[in-house]
């Protein structure tokens, strides 16, 4: 059910004049404000459980402090679904601005004391590790022996969730898959993933020979959907004629869905390399099939970026 509105908040400028709230803004104020923000930005609270790593009750508790606090509802929630009051517009815009200044003001004491502070919040997608020592990871190096006052919040999260923090502000930079909305900001190349068809030891396909899995085989077979980023020469010509049965967003849970022996699917080489050698997963070769995803480091446009995330690139484009 929505909360009742509360009497004296009717005009959106008032949003911070009401009774409770006299301008001081405390760090527990922040904190409410930074969930109400990703809340909003998501648009309700089931979305923003992944990014603040929050169940939706303790979220409702924390969102409904802060409509306690400023003596208004912000935001209306229940079987009508999730909407905002025009107080909790008005108090969104506020915030966006309050964190961009704060973020400004930040960067002005770094550049007058010469020292770099601040959270560098850096969002990730899964499995990034079984990478190895990449250019990210000297980067990440590089940047913590050069700025040690920097405290990094780093997350992992799916390609999309990577995707909307950096444009939302959330994350000061991600690490992700071709981003779908690439002309709405910077992706610099890193490195390219290569995948590999699999199927599991209690697949049919298991135990038969190579020469013998056509593509009326596969395409018998349920599949595993596939990033529409992954790319590879024969690959369109063959995707049409799939079976796509199940969807996983996250590597591990696509292995998970392979190794039951329903299904079969593309999986990082380096992820699927040790079950194979266990004898838990068998690569289907058929032809030399494989897929290539290229990762990135995702910014906001250079204008709307801060010194951490100018730094951080600087820092990344001088790494090897």
């Amino acid at each position: 059910m929505s909360r009742p509105r509360r009497t004296g908040s009717t005009a959106p400028n008032r949003a911070f004049r009401a009774s409770g709230f006299q301008g001081r803004i405390a760090d527990a104020d922040l904190r409410l404000l930074r969930v109400f923000h990703t809340v909003a930005e998501h648009g309700g609270f089931s979305a923003a459980e992944v990014v603040l790593g929050k169940s939706k009750s303790a979220i409702s508790i924390d969102i409904a402090a802060l409509e306690d606090r400023l003596n208004m509802t912000l935001c209306q929630r229940g079987r009508s679904g999730f909407s905002l009051t025009r107080e909790g517009q008005s108090v969104l815009d506020a915030t966006r601005k309050l964190f961009q200044d704060i973020e400004t003001f930040q960067d002005h004491l770094a550049q007058v004391s010469g020292r770099l502070t601040g959270r560098l919040s850096l969002y990730v997608v899964d499995n990034i590790i079984i990478h190895g020592d990449t250019r990210l990871l000297r980067a990440l190096a590089l940047f913590a022996t050069r700025h040690p006052d920097v405290q990094f919040d780093v997350r992992s999260t799916s390609a999309q969730e990577v995707e909307f923090a950096v444009l939302n502000g959330t994350a000061t930079v991600g690490i992700s898959l071709e981003p779908r909305l690439r002309a709405s900001m910077d992706a610099v190349p890193l490195f390219e993933e290569r995948s590999n068809l699999y199927c599991g030891a209690r697949h049919p396909l298991f135990s038969e020979p190579e020469d013998s899995i056509t593509a009326e085989r596969l395409a018998e077979s349920r599949m595993v959907e596939v990033a529409e980023t992954a790319t590879s020469p024969s690959w369109e010509a063959l995707r049409v004629r799939l079976n796509f049965r199940a969807r996983a967003e996250h590597v591990d849970a696509r292995a998970l869905l392979i190794l039951s022996g329903v299904y079969i699917g593309f999986l990082p080489e380096r992820l699927a390399g040790p079950l194979v050698a266990e004898g838990q997963l068998r690569h289907i070769d058929f032809g030399g099939l494989h897929l290539t995803n290229q990762f990135h480091l995702l910014l906001r446009p250079a204008q709307e970026n801060g010194l951490l995330a100018a730094t951080f690139r600087a820092i990344l484009d001088e790494t090897p």
